[in-house]
């Protein structure tokens, strides 16, 4: 029912818990509470996205979503057209541990807006920052405090303003892509120093012109080999040389910035976090599995896989309270199989793949001819849908309350089922 798909190489930025530290040398060397107002969208004049800050509660964790938005709409000049986000990080510090959090998700993650499939690098473009919030929250059970984002030019100034990094490589880089005037060469072992635009390749490259590569091609892979560069930026900007590029550093973030978070909480966290050790910064990604839906690829998001990785950005029995840890048990649900496929043995085929998986009570039967597969499951959490997903491999999901009902979950399987569990 699973597979990997090739993606198409695009920019990724993995720098901003850099951005987050240097917004707090800025307002410490210059008083800069003007300065670092000038980067919110509380500044006078602002007509960006409009987002609801959440208060931070007494001693309880702190989480900010750091974007990393694409060029929109090639050509165009627009300020409010739509972009997406290429990255997608989640910042936490927790007071109670004193350590700072990072985990990357994954921009193919499957998501579901206005009760249809999306991923989840769509919700900006969909709803804005304010969008990627609530996608964020609903998908990891997290509350969210502010956010920053960032676009991938930004970026590449960023790098430069910090005087670029020394990358050890680790994998032969042999890519090339005319279409996107993309050429990445970068050979193991060698030492290389990256400015923005080498930065911005290294950070591109997922496979090479021959093949996947060492990292697969995939999305997950590419994540792992730079998080290596958020621990260079990280030493350089705690270096003391670093105040002799506090010209350039803060020439550029005012224009490539935007973080609904106040003067104030930019100094006291920014402080706090550029005070930990490397040991007290952990970066993870989260869990999930590959998986075509409908023929499109996409990640599949496991929150009972992540629950450990997770704790530290929530308190205790908190959480976004429309969002709760969701899990089926298999020994206790009925389920009908139904074959509206016309394929003769194709229901008691899955009958007996359900039945290796873990399900106890399966029934086999027909139904009328179909061409779309379906899943129907009653008196369930209206949030199952991706839990069914991921399950049957069917995206047609239907949640109803029904007292009537003998099955909690009926499976119908149409004629494209074949096409789509494949």
């Amino acid at each position: 029912m699973r597979e990997k798909k090739r993606r198409r190489v695009k920019p990724r930025f993995y720098v901003f818990l850099t951005l987050f530290i240097l917004l707090i040398i800025g307002g410490i060397v210059f008083g800069g509470y003007r300065y670092l107002l000038s980067l919110t969208n509380k500044k006078p004049g602002y007509t960006g996205d409009t987002v609801v800050t959440k208060e931070v509660k007494k001693d309880g964790p702190v989480n900010v979503l750091l974007m990393g938005v694409d060029v929109g709409t090639p050509g165009s000049k627009s300020a409010n057209d739509p972009k997406r986000t290429d990255t997608i990080m989640l910042l936490n510090y927790n007071p109670k541990t004193e350590t700072a959090n990072i985990v990357s998700i994954p921009r193919d993650t499957l998501i579901k807006i206005n009760g249809k499939n999306q991923k989840i690098n769509n919700a900006h473009a969909i709803g804005g920052a304010q969008g990627a919030i609530d996608a964020v929250e609903k998908l990891l059970d997290v509350d969210i405090n502010y956010y920053a984002k960032l676009n991938y030019e930004g970026f590449r100034k960023l790098i430069d303003s910090i005087g670029g990094i020394d990358m050890t490589i680790k994998y032969n880089m042999d890519y090339d892509d005319g279409t996107q005037d993309l050429h990445i060469h970068f050979k193991k072992g060698e030492t290389v120093h990256l400015d923005g635009a080498k930065a911005e390749e290294y950070f591109r490259w997922r496979k090479n012109n021959d093949g996947p590569g060492q990292l697969g091609g995939s999305d997950l892979g590419r994540i792992n080999n730079q998080h290596d560069f958020i621990s260079k930026v990280l030493e350089k900007i705690k270096s003391p040389s670093i105040i002799f590029k506090l010209g350039g550093i803060l020439k550029t973030i005012p224009e490539f910035v935007e973080t609904n978070m106040d003067p104030v909480s930019i100094i006291k966290y920014g402080f706090i976090i550029s005070k930990l050790g490397s040991s007290n910064i952990k970066m993870n990604t989260i869990k999930t599995l590959d998986q075509y839906i409908n023929k499109i690829s996409y990640v599949i998001y496991e929150p009972e896989k992540n629950q450990e990785l997770l704790a530290p950005f929530r308190e205790e029995g908190t959480g976004t309270s429309e969002n709760k840890v969701l899990s089926i048990d298999k020994k206790k649900l009925k389920v009908m199989v139904e074959n509206g496929a016309g394929v003769e043995g194709l229901a008691a085929d899955v009958k007996k793949k359900l039945e290796e998986e873990g399900y106890s009570n399966v029934t086999a039967g027909n139904a009328a001819l179909t061409a779309s597969s379906k899943v129907t499951a009653y008196n369930m959490d209206s949030d199952i849908n991706l839990i069914l997903v991921d399950e049957f491999g069917i995206s047609n999901i239907d949640v109803l309350n029904s007292s009537n009902n003998e099955y909690d979950i009926v499976i119908t399987l149409g004629s494209d089922y074949k096409k789509e569990a494949n």
